[in-house]
């Protein structure tokens, strides 16, 4: 019986001693990577920005707004060149897709209709909900095209629904979602507008 228990013992131990390793391991790597990921996800960001706005010279000002309670937030990042105010980059998002959560960086100019968007984030299904990423920027087919226009002069609802945009063929659910996205951009642009007027850089 002895002998049981103190096999037991050092299974236990060694079970330990191997967590604690690779737990310490894993740790180490964490730190050693942070910061290069972190520089990476900015570098994405920027890149976002700069595909989704009309030219410009700088970002200043940039702010979040929380949602509701518990949620995501919002990020806008204000363009501005020669100190006037040209649009306004927003990370927006939705969790209705058809695997749940989607990252957008839309880009409103300063008309207040989208210049741009890019998929940041997304689980859709190859081939199908991950078309959103071209599929609503084809300027060529304009009812399913979303560049140039608004929620508040255009329906931004898929045609199934009764809306003014159509839907990716068979991907009516990420459909659904993206535009979701966009139009929560469009409300948080609406609500945090910057007036051209009073927005000059010192």
């Amino acid at each position: 019986m002895a002998k049981l228990e103190s096999t037991f013992k050092n299974m236990v131990v060694v079970l330990f001693l191997v967590t604690l390793i690779a737990g310490g391991s894993l740790g180490y790597v964490n730190d050693l990577t942070k910061d290069a990921i972190e520089a990476a996800k900015l570098e994405a960001k920027m890149k976002a920005i700069k595909k989704v706005l009309p030219e410009y010279d700088e970002i200043k000002g940039e702010f979040k707004v929380a949602t509701t309670p518990g949620d995501d937030s919002l990020e806008f990042y204000p363009a501005y060149k020669n100190g006037n105010l040209v649009g306004m980059a927003i990370k927006t998002y939705t969790k209705k897709g058809f695997s749940g959560y989607i990252s957008v960086m839309a880009g409103i100019d300063a008309e207040g209709n989208f210049s741009g968007y890019e998929v940041l984030e997304h689980a859709e299904t190859p081939g199908l909900g991950s078309k959103m990423g071209i599929w609503f920027n084809n300027q060529e087919k304009p009812k399913q095209c979303v560049i140039g226009k608004n929620p508040g002069n255009t329906k931004f609802q898929v045609s199934k629904d009764g809306g003014e945009i159509d839907a990716i063929t068979a991907s009516t659910i990420s459909s659904r979602a993206f535009l979701d996205a966009m139009v929560r951009a469009y409300e948080g642009y609406k609500e945090n507008k910057i007036e051209p007027a009073t927005a000059q850089v010192n």
